[in-house]
């Protein structure tokens, strides 16, 4: 366990209280996925999650480079030229990015609060789109450094999918890239991130196995290794006498009608299945089949981790398909003669926006799309096993592999005993790309890596203290927003709060020698061989006392402009102006309690962690100062529009969620104990009450929820008569006879009550 939970604690230490890029990569079956997520649960940063497709980022739960960056689909060339079209290719430049695309003002918003950005498949990423997102961002973000001055964490195997470029395109694009991956960017070639590799394998365990995909990997295959391999070769392997293998095939079209065909084979009548989806889910990024067509005997794999206590499956685990009814479906795994109901799962489309209060990015479900997380199983393609763990597998490599492919097909598999070779593998078309292998050698050693982590570590709080600090981008909009009055005729309305403007101006403006004066001390501090902790620490207190109250006045004022200008009419473009000013107001005055809160983490000795750097006072500091305006206005008898409608105009709709990283269950329980009924619940959540009831027989299951407090009294009586004697796996039976008394879901809360 060592090797992995080492890379692993020095990418969560580098996330953490660095600010250095990072590129995390690992074999297949490192936990790369696990990682992701506990960076994201734990990370004090505002964090945002993209990757190159829609299924990839609705599996790694974040949005498309795409939708995120505002980035339209088409080649990237690096510089400020006129844009390039041809019949076939179209590409963009700097100047046309600039020029027509037009990012909503939430988007802004979050780039703009954006700390830690996370890029996941990255293997797929092409140099020219990574260019355009740091275009992009720096533009937003108005800094002229990498990505605008965010960390972004890399992650992907870079020998696994590469990035597609057509010829076409290619022709152009080679005079401005060394090459299509990610690493070729000008942004990655100018500022290297640091290269962690994952490298103890929890999916195989056997070491000859091992020891071939490393080779293949490598490009170093022997002859040796291409025999190990072929002594799996069965060209005759029947595959309908032997079951539980899955065929690995480099064809779409193939693994389609394999499938079709076994499921007409069976005999039995056909169940279709289609998801519940609320909400907004294009269909492009369905995550399986909208129609699962199913019988009895069907062989099937699950997509998706079991993430119930339970953990009965795993992404890519088999099973046969035991019996179908309209709303029940039981999977049998013959290996361990058991059989379990399979359960929907749920998958979110989100969006991020900023959190009004707390200036935190959070995550928005737009919609939701619950289904069975299970598609037929006798054969898939090389391209969508990745990420899959097989127990058996045919590899039908009748086809030449592309670079890779025979490395992503092979580390499906967990060990050599459940590989069949369809035909011979021959060394021609199995090796990976130069570039790649070439990239590779900038991998860190643990020496590099830990005092990389020291020097950065120190860098980060000197950096974080002096930004806190540094207050000139803040000064420059005050006045921009100052001299804007000019610019404005009496007719505006807004020429009458010149005067206000002037005076907050002139605050901020004071402030600026002290903070400029205190940063100066501050690189002192810093710049001693061994840097006094302690010290540093006192001089951030005094700094927070003397800075915090005048700061902290400015968001007041700003406030109460705001909702001043709420209740005039026609002034939603000088709202607009102050919310910008509000947003990085107020952001100011909370990075001065952050960074207060980060010394004192460090000087304590702790990890600089979420849970550390943050505190009620932080959490609340919008809520009390907006609702304080509030009740004065109210006491000032302060109406200046007609109807509330008006303050609706210019106040943004609260999202119905927000959505904390719990379970999907927890989240139903918390709105229970809240006293909200199962169709509220249902509405809050953007779920169907179905998939809202299967959460309560989860907590039924588990006594969190006692079935009396659903259902009431004469349900429970009449399930409990039906129910008398049942011993039967499937309720089906059950349900044939007695569904005009109660639903299937009363009927699987009462049984999960028994259990």
């Amino acid at each position: 366990m060592q090797t992995i939970s080492e890379a692993a604690a020095y990418s969560l230490r580098f996330i953490n209280q660095t600010h250095r890029s990072v590129f995390l990569t690992g074999k297949a079956g490192t936990g790369k996925t696990t990682l992701l997520r506990e960076i994201i649960q734990t990370t004090h940063k505002n964090t945002v999650v993209v990757a190159p497709t829609g299924i990839a980022a609705l599996n790694a739960g974040g949005v498309t480079i795409h939708s995120m960056f505002q980035l339209p689909f088409g080649g990237f060339i690096p510089d400020n030229s006129s844009p390039q079209f041809s019949e076939s290719t179209k590409f963009e430049t700097k100047a046309t990015l600039r020029r027509h695309f037009k990012m909503s003002g939430l988007k802004k918003s979050v780039i703009r609060n954006m700390e830690l950005l996370i890029i996941d498949e990255v293997s797929m990423l092409r140099a020219d789109l990574l260019d355009a997102m740091d275009y992009m961002m720096q533009t937003v973000r108005k800094k002229s450094t990498a990505f605008g001055g965010v960390q972004v964490l890399y992650i992907g195997d870079l020998l696994q999918l590469p990035p597609v470029i057509r010829d076409e395109e290619w022709r152009t694009l080679k005079t401005y890239y060394k090459g299509k991956f990610f690493f070729h960017s000008h942004v990655v070639q100018q500022h290297p991130p640091l290269y962690i590799e994952l490298s103890k394998i929890f999916r195989q365990t056997d070491d000859t196995f091992i020891s071939v995909l490393n080779n293949l990997r490598n490009n170093q295959i022997s002859q040796e290794d291409i025999q190990t391999l072929n002594q799996y070769v069965k060209p005759d392997f029947d595959l309908k006498a032997n079951k539980g293998y899955i065929t690995l095939t480099t064809h779409n079209n193939k693994a389609d009608s394999m499938n079709a065909q076994a499921l007409e084979d069976l005999e039995g009548k056909l169940v279709v299945y289609k998801p519940e989806i609320t909400g907004d889910f294009p269909d492009k990024i369905f995550p399986v089949e909208q129609q699962l067509q199913l019988k009895v005997g069907a062989q099937i794999m699950f997509v998706k981790n079991d993430l119930s206590f339970d953990k009965h499956y795993f992404n890519g685990k088999m099973g046969v398909i035991k019996s179908l009814s309209s709303q029940e479906i039981l999977v049998h795994f013959p290996e361990e003669n058991k059989t379990i109901e399979v359960e929907k799962y749920e998958w979110q489309n989100i969006r991020y926006k900023v959190d009004e209060t707390t200036k935190e990015i959070e995550e928005e479900v737009l919609g939701t799309f619950v289904h069975y997380p299970i598609k037929l199983a006798w054969a898939i393609t090389v391209h969508k096993s990745q990420g899959l763990t097989f127990d058996k597998a045919a590899l039908d490599v009748s086809q030449v592999f592309l670079p890779g492919q025979a490395y992503v097909a092979l580390s499906r598999l967990r060990s050599l005993e459940g590989l069949i070779l369809l035909s011979p593998l021959r060394m021609n078309g199995i090796s990976n790309d130069q570039d790649v292998m070439d990239y590779s050698l900038n991998k860190a050693s643990d020496s590099f890596l830990e005092n990389a982590l020291h020097f950065e570590t120190k860098n980060f709080i000197h950096n974080y203290l002096i930004n806190t600090f540094d207050w000139s981008d803040l000064a420059q909009e005050w006045r921009n927003h100052r001299f804007s009055y000019n610019e404005n005729s009496e007719v505006s309305g807004k020429s009458k709060h010149a005067l206000w403007a002037k005076k907050q101006n002139e605050v901020i403006e004071q402030l600026l020698n002290p903070s400029k004066k205190f940063i100066l001390q501050l690189n002192k501090l810093f710049g001693q061989e061994t840097v006094d902790l302690n010290h540093v620490s006192e001089r951030i207190q005094a700094a927070f006392s003397y800075f915090l109250k005048p700061m902290d006045e400015l968001v007041f004022e700003i406030l109460w402009k705001i909702e001043e200008v709420k209740r005039t009419k026609k002034a939603k473009a000088f709202y607009d102006e102050l919310i910008v000013l509000e947003e990085l107001q107020t952001k100011a005055v909370l990075r001065l309690m952050k960074a207060k809160l980060l010394i004192e983490t460090v000087v304590a000795g702790e990890t600089i962690s979420k849970e550390k750097l943050t505190s009620s006072d932080i959490k609340n500091y919008i809520i009390r100062k907006t609702e304080a305006i509030q009740n004065q206005f109210k006491e000032l008898n302060i109406t200046l529009i007609e109807d509330d409608r008006d303050v609706e105009r210019y106040t943004a709709k609260k999202s119905k969620t927000a959505v904390p990283k719990k379970s999907t269950v927890q989240e139903t329980y918390e709105l229970w104990v809240e006293k909200k009924s199962i169709e509220d619940i249902a509405s809050i959540r953007v779920l169907t009450k179905q998939t809202i009831y299967s959460h309560f027989v989860k907590l039924i299951q588990t006594k969190a929820v006692s079935i009396s407090e659903v259902l009431p009294e004469d349900k429970m009586q009449e399930l409990a008569t039906a129910f008398a004697g049942y011993k039967e796996e499937s309720l089906n039976t059950l349900m044939e006879k007695h569904g005009h008394k109660f639903s299937w879901e009363e009927a699987r809360m009462y049984k999960a009550s028994l259990n």
